[in-house]
C-alpha cells in the first residue's frame, strides 16, 4: 500500500541538474572576489604567528636597550674605491671571533644565519654627524642561490652590530661566485657625537673597527 508513496517522495528528491550548481557556486563566487579584491587592505597579510614573533623581538630589544635600524644593499659594479667611500681616513679594521655576541644572542628570538668570513671591508675612520656613512665589504657566502640583501644594525651606545640579511638569487639566475660585494648606508645622524665601535658580525670571523663622529 505505501510503495506508490515511497516512489514518489524518492522522485521528489532527485538530484539538482548539475547546471544549476555551477550557476549557484558561480553567483557565490564571483561577486565575493569582487568585494574582496575592491575592498582588501594592501600590502602583506596578517600572520598571527610572525607578528607575534616580532613584536617580542621589538620587545626584547628595548628591554635590552638595543634600537634596530635595517638598511637596503646595493651592488656597485665596479667596486668604490677607499675615496669615494671615506671622505677622509679609513677605518683599520681587525679580525675577532665570529658570532653574535652574548647578550644580543640571549635577547634575539631567533638566532640570525651570518656569512662565514668577510675580506675588503672599507669604512670611514671619521664621519660627519649629519652626513650618511657607507661603508663597502665582500662577503664569504654558503651558496650561489642567495645574496646579502641588506643588514639590521643594532645600535646600543657607543657599539653598533652589523648583522648581514639575505634574499634568494631571482628564479633562473645564477650569482656568479659565494663571494658577494655589497655597500651598506648608514642613516645620516644614527650615530651621535662620540667614538663608535662597529662589528660586522660573521659566522667563523667577524670584523671590528671604529669611527668617531663629527
Amino acid at each position: 500500500m505505501d510503495a506508490p508513496n515511497v516512489m514518489s517522495a524518492s522522485a521528489a528528491r532527485k538530484p539538482w541538474p548539475m547546471r544549476w550548481i555551477v550557476a549557484a557556486i558561480l553567483l557565490f563566487i564571483v561577486p565575493y572576489t569582487y568585494v574582496n579584491l575592491k575592498f582588501r587592505k594592501p600590502g602583506r597579510a596578517f600572520e598571527p604567528y610572525a607578528d607575534m614573533k616580532a613584536q617580542a623581538n621589538v620587545n626584547r630589544l628595548l628591554d635590552a636597550g638595543y634600537r634596530r635600524v635595517a638598511v637596503r644593499a646595493e651592488r656597485p659594479f665596479p667596486a668604490l674605491t677607499p675615496a669615494e667611500i671615506t671622505r677622509g681616513p679609513a677605518a683599520a679594521p681587525a679580525a675577532v671571533p665570529g658570532g653574535l655576541p652574548a647578550d644580543l644572542a640571549a635577547t634575539l628570538v631567533d638566532p640570525p644565519r651570518l656569512p662565514a668570513a668577510y675580506r675588503d671591508l672599507i669604512a670611514p675612520g671619521e664621519s660627519p654627524v649629519l652626513l650618511p656613512a657607507r661603508l663597502q665589504f665582500t662577503a664569504r657566502l654558503e651558496s650561489d642561490r642567495e645574496q646579502l640583501a641588506g643588514a639590521d644594525i643594532y645600535l646600543r651606545e657607543n657599539e653598533l652590530v652589523i648583522v648581514p640579511s639575505f634574499e634568494p638569487v631571482p628564479e633562473g639566475l645564477q650569482a656568479r661566485s659565494t663571494d658577494s660585494t655589497v655597500l651598506l648606508t648608514l642613516p645620516a645622524g644614527l650615530l651621535p657625537p662620540g667614538r663608535h665601535a662597529l662589528t660586522l658580525l660573521g659566522s667563523r670571523e667577524s670584523l671590528r673597527w671604529e669611527t668617531v663622529a663629527r
